[in-house]
């Protein structure tokens, strides 16, 4: 019953990859080649093995790629709101190859938010803003600024 159960605790090690399953292979005595413990001739395990590293090396590929288009959105959006930039943005970037874009649905979303704040900017917009204003809550706003000098300008000065 020990040994069993010894034997079992060994296989869920080795399952889980810490090694663990050295003894029983010597018990075995079976072979260490692992074309042959994946059923397969050796030139298909070969073949096996660089198509998965091809793979990986396309999944990395692609991730890199991926965080580089976040670190570059990342940039975009600290630039537009002039926030500090970050060297790991800049190192992700750099990691992809320089040649890093927007994806092309968040390059017309920035395009868009780049022409309606040029749009508010211009004379023309501040002036669609006056006439979108009402007059009275101009009136009230401009009151209540120079109340408010006048009350902080006659705390500070005795004469008035």
């Amino acid at each position: 019953m020990a040994f069993f159960v010894k034997n079992m605790i060994s296989n869920q090690v080795k399952n889980l990859g810490f090694g663990g399953g050295s003894e029983e292979k010597k018990e075995e005595g079976g072979t260490s080649d692992p074309a042959a413990a994946q059923g397969m001739t050796r030139e298909e395990y070969e073949e096996y093995q660089k198509q998965m590293i091809e793979e990986k090396m396309e999944r990395d590929a692609a991730f890199t790629q991926k965080k580089a288009e976040r670190a570059c959105l990342r940039v975009h959006l600290r630039d537009k709101y002039r926030l500090p930039k970050s060297e790991m943005d800049e190192t992700q970037i750099q990691l992809a190859g320089d040649d890093v874009d927007l994806p092309e649905d968040l390059r017309k979303m920035v395009d868009e938010d780049q022409d309606e704040e040029e749009e508010k900017d211009s004379i023309l917009g501040q002036l669609q803003n006056l006439q979108n204003m009402d007059l009275d809550t101009i009136k009230e706003k401009a009151q209540a600024t120079f109340t408010e000098i006048k009350q902080s300008a006659e705390e500070k000065c005795s004469v008035m």
